[in-house]
């Protein structure tokens, strides 16, 4: 049984979703305390409960403790069972990181899953759904599986609503190396709105352009959907090479004013141009544990986040396979599994 106090590292829901993955992997059992405690409000949220009940259904766990407020789980894993499975967080929880719990179990079942995943798409604190298709699945494709992902609807901070259907098909994680983003292809910033005025996507398309004033004029667009899709509000800021699409994203919420969500964005991405990184920074975490399954690989990225730091420590505790950190000559900084 592993012992682990939420409150350390990152202590946020990452703890609780790796864990749980882990655990469902390595078939060993897990028991967390201080469950989010480095949050202001601690405890499991609707979203939280919803990615462990799914680690539990997938993997016929017994999860005591697993309830909304809880600060304290224990998770007993039984063996992974592929299917077809619907999960709801209810609120604009996002469905990425419910797919993130459950994802690296499913690619090494023994037969394809169908996962549909209802709540939100495109929130706070979460990948949009843009991310997790063309940043994050197509580098698992490259080490084996076949995972397809459809945004039926989308699902906005803070309605929810959203609607997402993934196909795995699992097969052995090969060990690749990511380290040079390659020739740059094309780059795109769409600012979506529904039912909120269009003026929101202008006025954050015009303050996006001001930081990332080498993008040509046609990259930039609105895109309105229709009223009932929303209320909500997202930019998303592409930039596509040869080897990695980085996505980065901003999501509207009342008190926000749009410049400033488009600026804070915009130099997100401004940052990750101006190296030769090929991971950024929401990247370099998820791509730890199917790396650490494949037993090799290597990816350059930029600074180390806390959530990494986190990452490497549980899947170290569960696993026994760490990571090397080092630089390269210019100046990114590399990480390497040690299996």
């Amino acid at each position: 049984m592993i012992t682990i106090d939420g409150s350390e590292g990152e202590g946020g829901g990452q703890m609780l979703r790796y864990s749980a993955a882990l655990s469902l992997i390595t078939g060993e059992p897990f028991t967390i305390t201080n469950i989010r405690g480095g949050r202001k409000k601690p405890g499991m949220m609707r979203q939280h409960v919803t990615s462990l009940e799914a680690a539990a259904l997938i993997g016929g766990a017994k999860a005591n403790g697993l309830a909304i407020g809880s600060s304290e789980l224990t998770f007993r894993p039984g063996a992974i069972t592929p299917g077809e499975f619907t999960f709801s967080v209810g609120t604009a929880g996002a469905t990425a990181l419910v797919l993130q719990t459950v994802l690296c179990p499913l690619l090494l079942a023994e037969a394809p899953s169908r996962l549909v995943i209802e709540g939100g798409t495109h929130g706070m604190a979460a990948p949009p759904f843009e991310f997790v298709e063309r940043t994050f699945l197509p580098i698992i494709e490259r080490m084996g599986p076949k995972v397809s992902i459809k945004l039926e609807r989308p699902g906005f901070f803070p309605r929810g609503g959203g609607r997402i259907i993934v196909d795995i098909a699992p097969a052995p994680l090969r060990a690749i190396e990511c380290m040079h983003r390659g020739a740059a292809k094309s780059v795109s910033a769409k600012a979506i709105v529904a039912g909120v005025p269009s003026d929101v996507a202008d006025r954050e398309l015009v303050a996006a352009r001001k930081v990332l004033s080498d993008w040509p004029e046609d990259a930039f667009a609105p895109e309105q959907l229709p009223a009932d899709q929303g209320p909500g509000n997202a930019l998303i800021l592409a930039a596509e090479f040869e080897h990695v699409t980085e996505v980065m994203s901003g999501i509207g919420k009342m008190g926000l004013p749009a410049e400033k969500l488009a600026k804070t964005a915009a130099k997100r991405m401004a940052g990750y141009l101006t190296s030769d990184a090929f991971a950024g920074p929401y990247l370099q975490d998820q791509l730890l544990l199917p790396f650490a399954l494949a037993k090799g690989g290597a990816f350059t990225t930029v600074k180390i986040s806390e959530h990494t730091r986190t990452a490497m420590d549980l899947i170290e505790r569960f696993t026994g396979i760490g990571f090397r950190i080092g630089e390269t000559p210019d100046g990114t900084i590399s990480i390497e599994t040690a299996a």
